[in-house]
């Protein structure tokens, strides 16, 4: 038992994981719930909100660049397959440029936008969606489990809620994992704490590669 709650579960069967050693990287330790399996790093080690704000400013991310298009589509293509058309939907966390909801709306689902930083719309989650996006997002997340809840309760009765975060993939991997690199990376997300998840809330769970998750709500 290590004092420190799941921020996606709220068990409290959570371990030390893996204490960051490596020369020239940000020191900090690990924790892994042993219900959801979610790998986190506590509270002590976050980046203040204007450091964190900081390294969300030196991110390129141009609607017009083909590379970031076809990085984005990743998560375009699947859902979209599963929408009925005009469903409107959330990009939420669509940062400083929104090439996401760029790229649903021309494709005929209209889509709004929120980002805590850059486009703090409170009235954006006073609404109700057939789809939620949620791209490069979950891994900033100090409190994972309260925001999913929040989407959930967003998305109407048998919507999509679409999430893009790399998963963890072996024990051994972890120490060297790029993904650990960026000091806002604070939660990681392996396959069983998806399954949680959707056990939690009855929803309909889909794989789509090492990095998108499609999460449908009960038609009901």
């Amino acid at each position: 038992m290590s004092g420190y709650a799941c921020p996606l579960c709220s068990s409290s069967q959570t371990q030390l994981y893996h204490r960051e050693q490596r020369a020239k990287v940000l020191q900090r330790d690990y924790y892994r719930c042993q219900r959801c399996r979610l790998v986190f790093v506590p509270a002590d080690f976050h980046l203040t909100a204007a450091a964190e704000k900081t390294v969300y400013d030196q991110h390129q991310n141009d609607p017009h660049d083909e590379h970031y298009r076809r990085f984005l589509n990743r998560v375009c293509q699947p859902l979209m397959a599963r929408l009925t058309p005009g469903a409107q939907g959330l990009d939420f966390g669509s940062g400083p440029v929104p090439a996401l909801s760029l790229m649903l709306a021309a494709a005929g689902d209209p889509c709004s936008n929120y980002d805590l930083y850059y486009c703090n719309r409170p009235e954006a989650l006073q609404q109700r969606y057939d789809f939620i996006c949620s791209t490069e997002v979950f891994e900033h997340l100090s409190r994972p489990g309260e925001i999913a809840r929040l989407l959930l309760g967003l998305l109407k009765p048998g919507g999509w809620l679409a999430l893009m975060t790399k998963r963890l993939t072996t024990d051994d991997a972890f120490p060297n994992w790029h993904y650990t690199l960026d000091p806002t990376h604070i939660s990681f997300f392996a396959d069983d704490s998806f399954r949680w998840l959707a056990d939690e809330y009855q929803l309909q769970l889909e794989f789509h590669g090492p990095d998108v998750v499609l999460l449908q709500k009960p038609d009901y």
